[in-house]
């Protein structure tokens, strides 16, 4: 173990702290883009969560097919899935048949409780119920805290674990999930859109909101490389303006996520801290990204763990 390893469990508890709620400014007035046909996106605030917003800070929305319609993401509380669930109701009666849940971070996740009454097929990395079995009842903890036991929400599980690839149709309208290797988190799970060509990342894409780093450095680079085989031109980051240009957006991430790899390579073999590394590492990288301060030293810290085995 080497000589800062204590203090690092000390400072940080092991347990990654992105996405839980802290005091944040208030939230917008909320809105849906129909981004393609039948595919509606609500932008997340680019803030922390707050008792204002109701968590509602990741980009959430839905498809409608033929026969039914899929939620792309459940949002961040009880309360946010809610504000979801409503706003489908404002445009279609078809039944709610699927629920995504794209990786174990609560903005994503939790709100899927406001689901339930639907019976919809819960969709979810073939390692994401381990990871909510670890984390969920903290998450959960933290947001009653912040939000009170009604608008928290429950932890829900996958009904169907994607261990590779897999395929629904919700009646003429296709969509492909992807299961991807240890990046963002161990459980990120993306899906493509086969009418629109619209890609749908999750949190291996953030633009705008710097990325935050929950898993692996290095298998985020391979899971980028993967994203561009799909074919799709435009995506919906899990993190920014409901639709972007993908190969741009790759570009601009991969450049953060080369700057934390390559300067904090050099921070470790040059002896440096894992303190000092948090305050210097990827430094000109703080004018591009919102929130750069609360997550770039946390970034910093797990890719410090992780690179200083190689």
């Amino acid at each position: 173990m080497s000589p800062h390893a204590n203090r690092r469990e000390a400072l940080f508890g092991g347990l990654c702290l992105c996405c839980l709620p802290t005091l944040g400014r208030s939230a917008e007035a909320f809105g849906l883009d129909e981004v393609a046909p039948g595919i509606f996106v609500r932008r997340g605030i680019d803030g922390e969560a707050s008792a204002d917003n109701a968590d509602a800070i990741a980009n959430i929305g839905f498809i409608v097919g033929r026969d039914s319609v899929l939620v792309t993401e459940s949002g961040g509380s009880r309360a946010d899935g809610a504000w979801l669930r409503a706003e489908i109701r404002k445009r279609t009666d078809k039944p709610i048949s699927h629920v995504v849940l794209t990786h174990v971070h609560p903005d994503h996740c939790f709100g899927a409780s406001a689901f339930s009454e639907d019976k919809p097929v819960f969709i979810g990395h073939h390692a994401l119920r381990g990871a909510l079995e670890a984390r969920g009842d903290f998450y959960r903890q933290r947001l009653e805290d912040l939000l009170g036991a009604e608008k928290a929400g429950n932890v829900i599980y996958p009904t169907m674990e994607v261990k590779d690839a897999a395929e629904i149709d919700l009646g003429g309208r296709k969509l492909s999930f992807h299961a991807h290797g240890t990046a963002h988190t161990n459980c990120d799970l993306s899906m493509l859109d086969s009418e629109s060509g619209l890609l749908f990342p999750a949190d291996l894409l953030f633009v705008h909101r710097i990325p935050s780093l929950d898993g692996s450095l290095l298998g985020w680079f391979k899971e980028i490389e993967r994203l561009k085989t799909f074919g799709a031109k435009r995506a919906v980051p899990g993190h920014g303006p409901t639709t972007v240009d993908l190969e741009p957006a790759l570009a601009d991430i991969t450049r953060y996520l080369t700057a934390l790899r390559d300067e904090t390579r050099k921070a470790v073999s040059s002896g440096v801290s894992i303190e000092k590394a948090m305050q210097t590492v990827a430094q000109d990288e703080r004018g591009k990204w919102a929130l750069f301060d609360s997550y770039n030293p946390r970034n910093v810290t797990q890719a410090y763990k992780e690179l200083e085995w190689e």
